[in-house]
């Protein structure tokens, strides 16, 4: 319809790169991703893998061309549709109208943090994982988070856990000083408990959700009910622009891989198709 002329490739990634080449990210899917324009991905998981250790599970693959390509910004949009209000387990009255986005931090914090791993035996036997942020991580999201407002209803909500971790106290100082360069985006400030429970009793207050990478992983797919099933919701992982004005980007549905309806020819499209549209819209 409007004249784009499209170069495709393919590379494997998740389960069958694993079962095809030993590995959830070959060296030659991480070339082709960094040589494109934008990469549109594929569920990575299967049950079979569920008990592997952790080089050898699907989501190392995600974790790996997400750092790879360094997008750092995961826009998940919410919409509710009138045709599916019945499929949302939550009263039609309270979902009606919600629309929102959640711009979830994606490389640093709590999933990406050193030190990590699992030590000694027996009783001493204990695991680490560190949630660590930077000031700078913290700024390059807030301003997306904002200019994405600027574009919709001139919303912030920052979520965090300020009131225990340190890490929050910090991106809530930050988000703050950000915030006052973008006079005309309202600005406020939800504990991520809070923040859960308001998803479900009054989504119809959010515009853009700002939070970081953990707390985005949960809430995200929380919202997922919302627009009726995960299935329906896309997802664009944004990185820094190209001298075109264009965003490096990782497109995928939120959703898994669904091995129980696996070759049924009934997996709800929806998801991927409007992955791609956000391909489109950033890339």
């Amino acid at each position: 319809a409007f004249g784009h002329a499209l170069s495709l490739t393919r590379g494997l990634l998740g389960g069958i790169a694993i079962h095809e080449q030993g590995d959830p990210f070959p060296p030659e899917t991480r070339q082709l991703a960094l040589a494109a324009d934008a990469t549109l991905l594929g569920a990575v998981g299967l049950p079979e893998f569920d008990d592997a250790p952790p080089e050898k599970r699907p989501e190392r693959g995600l974790l790996g061309i997400r750092k790879a390509l360094e997008v750092y910004a995961n826009l998940r949009p919410v919409e509710t549709y009138r045709a599916l209000l019945d499929s949302s387990p939550l009263k039609n009255h309270l979902v009606e109208g919600a629309d929102l986005v959640i711009v979830r931090e994606l490389t640093g914090g709590l999933y990406y943090g050193t030190p990590r791993g699992i030590s000694g035996a027996g009783p001493e036997e204990r695991g680490i994982n560190t949630m660590v942020y930077t000031r700078a991580e913290i700024e390059r999201i807030a301003h997306m988070a904002f200019q994405l407002a600027q574009q919709r209803r001139r919303k912030v909500t920052s979520v965090d856990k300020s009131n225990v971790l340190e890490t929050s106290q910090l991106w809530r100082r930050v988000v703050t000083e950000v915030g006052a360069q973008y006079r005309e985006v309202a600005l406020d400030h939800m504990l991520v408990d809070n923040c859960a429970m308001q998803l479900i009793v009054n989504p119809k207050r959010f515009d853009v959700v700002l939070t970081e990478n953990m707390f985005g992983d949960i809430l995200s797919d929380e919202a997922a009910v919302l627009a009726g099933s995960i299935g329906m919701l896309p997802s664009a992982s944004l990185g820094g622009k190209r001298p075109s004005g264009a965003w490096t980007g990782l497109y995928e549905p939120v959703h898994g891989s669904a091995p129980d309806i696996a070759g049924q020819n009934k997996a709800n499209p929806l998801g991927a198709i409007g992955s791609v549209a956000a391909m489109l819209q950033y890339s």
